[in-house]
């Protein structure tokens, strides 16, 4: 009688087994890394409600923020620095997490909505509304969002050649990224002596103007959007793998790709309307959150939780570090222009 034994491939159970521990090992590392990055956030946090012209302490913070504290106390904390500090929170990590898309899209490291010239396209949306129509806030993200997508859809179109290659795209999207600068110097220059010096001092990137309102509006756009980023990371994570790859595993390559420009043009749109265009955030953060999660890939809470400390910390130093406030956006060009420069170096000498 014949009898029928299974073969038992041990070699390839044991190398799915082994693939299975190092993605939750990496699943853990990420979740520890997310966490130590939280408790950084928040003493950050704290550290700027306590700072000012008005010095405060934990306490006193810690009193008003949970309904306390009552009186000039309370109006600082609540309503004159908490707004701040939320909005640097959100607006970081939208920053970071629209950077972690753009940078899994195209699989580089230098693909940034600044670089290829998305945030550019955006300002150029918002500086319109402001100079011609003098819209209102819900316009301004409209205006902003339409540029940032009519930029991306043009430097897309110059870019194709038999396909879209990331470095030909970042090459393309830094010359419309400086054509629009020039645009956009040009209308200020057009515009009145006022609306220039408040466009201007805004297009520098500056949380100085945030208030309640636009941190709430603000604020629910990019909850959608991050909603919208998180049940596209899946996809994102595959696609790194090539077009092909992904496709063989179910996932709709195209309708994927179109969803992950949307919301990451969205994001930089969104917060460009609020704040400004705030430069190198959504480049910086996604390595950073990468090199600490220790992902072979780009992930989005690391990039979130970096983007949102490094928005907070840069804002810190702009206020108080200088003799007088700057705006957030210059403080963040200097911490980024190096990182940019190294970036920038290593991956010349990759091509060689």
């Amino acid at each position: 009688m014949n009898t029928h034994i299974p073969r038992v491939d041990f070699g390839r159970r044991v190398l799915v087994l082994r693939r299975r521990h190092i993605a939750v090992r990496l699943q853990w590392r990420s979740v520890v890394v997310c966490a130590v990055l939280a408790v950084a956030i928040a003493g950050t946090a704290v550290l700027a409600l306590m700072t000012g012209s008005y010095a405060l302490s934990p306490g006193q913070v810690l009193s008003a923020l949970t309904g306390r504290e009552t009186g000039i106390v309370h109006d600082i904390v609540v309503e004159w620095r908490l707004p701040r500090v939320t909005a640097a929170l959100v607006f970081g990590s939208a920053l970071g997490v629209s950077g972690a898309v753009f940078q899994s899209l195209l699989r580089n490291p230098l693909a940034d909505p600044g670089i290829v010239g998305f945030s550019q396209g955006s300002y150029t949306g918002a500086l319109i509304v402001i100079l011609v129509v003098n819209g209102t806030y819900v316009q301004l993200v409209g205006g902003a969002f339409l540029g940032g997508m009519a930029t991306a859809v043009a430097v897309y179109a110059l870019a194709h050649r038999r396909g879209v290659q990331g470095f030909r795209l970042i090459i393309v999207g830094i010359g419309v990224s400086a054509m629009l600068g020039s645009l956009n110097t040009w209308l200020i220059l057009k515009a009145d002596l006022d609306q220039a010096m408040s466009a201007a001092a805004w297009g520098a990137g500056s949380l100085n103007g945030v208030s309640w309102d636009q941190v709430v509006i603000g604020g629910a756009c990019i909850a959608g959007l991050l909603l919208l980023a998180g049940m596209l990371s899946r996809p994102m994570r595959q696609m790194e793998l090539g077009d092909d790859a992904a496709a063989s595993q179910g996932v709709r390559v195209s309708p994927a790709r179109l969803g992950m420009i949307l919301v990451g043009v969205a994001l930089t749109a969104t917060v460009t309307a609020a704040s400004g265009p705030i430069a190198f955030i959504s480049l910086v953060a996604p390595q950073i959150g990468r090199r600490l999660a220790r992902t072979a890939g780009i992930t989005l809470a690391p990039a979130a939780f970096v983007g949102a400390l490094l928005c907070l910390a840069s804002d810190y130093l702009a206020q108080h570090v200088a003799p007088t406030p700057l705006p957030v956006g210059i403080i963040t060009v200097v911490l980024g222009g190096g990182y940019l420069g190294y970036l920038l170096f290593t991956e010349a000498r990759r091509r060689l």
